[in-house]
């Protein structure tokens, strides 16, 4: 099955709901901006799957091709651990590329064997589970009250727990939202905290205590994956889980010490910033060997999120699956809908993916191909 040809798609969509957004960095957001990369065989085979892209799916798609292309072409599309650390290799010496750019060439060449197997990627990774529950994840909303509205949606919508990514600028403020969220959804559902770094050391411990007060699950990114110092002070100190290691570099060996030192009580990965499904599993299946979680990490875009409910069914130390919210906002890539009911995800039985790609809408949004 050797790899004859990666073709990659520069794309940009824009949802309704999303037009004229602003990010924490205060730009605005008028559609969101990913790669599709297609992997094809000498023996006519192929598989394709969308990639982050940031602000510029064009920069992202040239950089791309000009690094991966002649690095896959002529491999046997089986031997993904091989390829997996070579690339290693080659990014140290020469290509530095973001930490977003390999992992969906790796799902894909998972996708292709998967598929040449006759299984579902979870069950040919190392199926555990055929139901995963969901959480729902917020943006950065207005204020408490958005957020208690929010929090009660999710509730009513069958969800098994809700995250807060907070606006980070006020811990006053902050505080106040994650109050009216436990208000607004009694003392028995399960609620998460991702603030995303914006605290200092004492800010962050303050608002620790105040997430135990409040009864919740976690306490996500309170301060950089890389402050490991602060990071293993913090988690000493608190009662609530710290997670983190989701935007560190090179996984699993980045997150050995974070798991080997107790930097944190759990680490994030995902199929998009961790290297794809070998990486993510390599991270997963470290965890595990420290008794601790790894809790997926969204992926944001359908495609990609599909990937990671598999990866959920074939791990046994994610909690949940996680879903941006509101849903339809990022519902796009995919001919169906992702596998959820009643909070309930149900890993597909079909080979591979379980799923196509909506090749309309990939058309209609291709800036070009590279």
């Amino acid at each position: 099955m050797r790899i004859a040809a990666l073709d990659i798609r520069a794309c940009r969509h824009a949802p309704a709901s999303i037009a004229g957004g602003e990010m924490r960095d205060g730009q605005e957001i008028g559609g969101l901006e990913f790669l599709v990369y297609t992997v094809r065989t000498e023996d006519g085979r192929e598989a394709s799957m969308v990639g982050f892209a940031g602000r510029s799916a064009l920069g992202a798609a040239h950089t791309a091709a000009a690094s991966l292309r002649p690095f896959l072409v002529g491999r046997n599309a089986l031997d993904r651990e091989r390829a997996f650390h070579d690339w290693r290799t080659a990014d140290r010496w020469w290509h530095h590329l973001p930490i977003h750019a390999y992992g969906p060439v790796d799902c894909c060449l998972w996708l292709l064997a998967a598929e040449a197997a006759g299984q579902p990627l979870w069950r040919h990774i190392g199926g555990a589970r055929s139901e995963v529950p969901v959480y729902a994840s917020s943006l950065v909303l207005s204020g408490p009250e958005a957020y208690a509205a929010e929090a009660r949606a999710v509730q009513a919508a069958g969800m098994k727990a809700y995250k807060i990514h907070p606006p980070g600028k006020s811990l006053v403020e902050d505080i106040a939202i994650h109050e009216a969220v436990r208000e607004a959804v009694g003392p028995d559902f399960a609620l998460m905290s991702d603030p995303v770094q914006p605290y200092t050391f004492e800010e962050a411990l303050r608002m620790g205590r105040e997430l135990e007060r409040l009864g919740y699950l976690w306490y996500e990114e309170p301060l950089p994956d890389e402050a490991f110092g602060a990071l293993r002070e913090l988690t000493r100190i608190l009662d609530i889980p710290v997670v983190g290691t989701e935007v560190l570099a090179k996984h699993p060996w980045s997150v050995a010490e974070c798991l080997a030192t107790r930097v944190v009580d759990a680490v994030r990965a995902d199929p998009s910033w961790t290297g794809g499904v070998t990486g993510t599993l390599k991270t997963a299946h470290l965890a595990e060997a420290f008794h601790a979680r790894c809790e997926l990490h969204t992926t944001i875009f359908h495609p990609l999120e599909l990937v990671n409910l598999h990866l959920n069914g074939a791990v046994t130390n994610s909690s949940y699956f996680e879903l941006l919210w509101p849903v339809e906002t990022f519902a796009f890539g995919l001919d169906r809908p992702l596998p959820i009911e009643n909070g309930i995800a149900t890993l597909p039985e079909t080979p591979g993916l379980g799923a196509s790609l909506d090749w309309d809408l990939i058309d209609a949004a291709t800036l070009a191909e590279v």
